[in-house]
């Protein structure tokens, strides 16, 4: 099977091109912005027709596309986000390949749901923020595009890689600071989000799966168990081997925000620094993953406390 892999220098990418380059059946070509890809190719200025030749050069059975950006402008995630996702739609119509697009969308198009319930694919996007409506407007591209295609909205990947921006990556490095200075107190802000995180690792399982079955439309991809970022904090300080006292401060009135790492000022008596958490996703996500599992033959199989210790090990070795 030749594949066409897009972003493979991605969080997310690097694991999927890990995952297929152990597959023998697999032949992988790599396109991207980065120098290391096999093919250099910028989808959001890039034309369609100049992707269609060199689809019809290479001739793929599958593109699986990774690219995107997670933070910026609402100019640059739309550039990004969407109008990437639309160059690779009209190419792959105009191409004689016939190849299947596997298509990874994120949690965050769906927007704030209710405590305590699970998200199904058929449930109305209401993202919260111009992240979630660039990939919504991806995912609506590739739904309407009439080619053989799956979108699957991952929801809050973790494991080695995570982003030290992310809240997770925030938080391992907070701790790591907080034992090399011998810290027995660590304070923390916006702890109280609860999200389904799923390691990276299972999210390229997925993929592989996605890119063998016939399944198209939406399939969520999560762990079907929604963490609070308190309890996050209490499994990571454990396999840390922290063992000063995790202390939350309290946010600040107004909407849910992410503080992690971020103590209180000492010169005043205002609340910590407050950052919007990224997702614009509210207070509470979990995943129902019961058709990834019925169309893909897929579960999760890395719980939590491995992928956070990964994170951990990553943030242990930083200088």
């Amino acid at each position: 099977m030749r594949v066409l892999l897009i972003g493979a220098n991605g969080y997310i990418g690097r694991f999927v091109a890990d995952r297929l380059l152990a597959d023998p059946a697999v032949q992988l070509t790599a396109l991207g912005r980065g120098d290391d890809a096999d093919v250099r190719f910028d989808l959001a200025t890039g034309s369609p027709g100049a992707l269609t030749r060199f689809l019809d050069a290479v001739h793929p059975g599958v593109v699986i596309n990774c690219a995107g950006a997670i933070r910026g402008g609402a100019r640059e995630l739309t550039r990004h986000n969407t109008v990437a996702v639309a160059t690779v739609c009209e190419a792959l119509r105009r191409s004689g390949c016939g190849a299947r697009l596997v298509q990874i969308g994120c949690s965050a198009e769906y927007g704030p749901s209710q405590p305590g319930s699970s998200t199904a694919e058929d449930a109305v996007p209401r993202p919260g923020g111009p992240y979630g409506v660039s990939k919504l407007a991806a995912t609506e591209l590739v739904l309407g595009s009439g080619l053989d295609a799956v979108v699957l909205r991952v929801f809050s990947p973790a494991g080695p890689g995570t982003p030290a921006g992310s809240p997770l990556g925030r938080l391992a490095e907070a701790m790591r600071r907080a034992m090399q200075s011998g810290d027995g107190e660590l304070k923390l802000g916006g702890l109280g989000a609860q999200r389904d995180f799923i390691d990276v690792r299972d999210v390229a399982r997925a993929v592989h799966a996605a890119s063998l079955s016939a399944a198209q439309g939406v399939i969520n991809i999560g762990s079907g168990r929604a963490v609070r970022l308190r309890d996050a904090a209490a499994v990571l300080a454990r396999v840390a081997g922290y063992g000063g006292a995790l202390h939350e401060l309290d946010a600040p009135p107004g909407p849910l925000r992410s503080t992690i790492g971020h103590p209180r000022p000492d010169s005043d008596h205002a609340g910590p620094v407050a950052y919007p958490y990224p997702d614009g996703c509210g207070g509470w996500q979990q995943a129902d993953v019961r058709t990834a599992r019925d169309r893909l033959g897929w579960r999760p199989r890395i719980g939590l406390e491995e992928s956070l210790a990964d994170i951990w090990m990553e943030a242990a070795c930083r200088i």
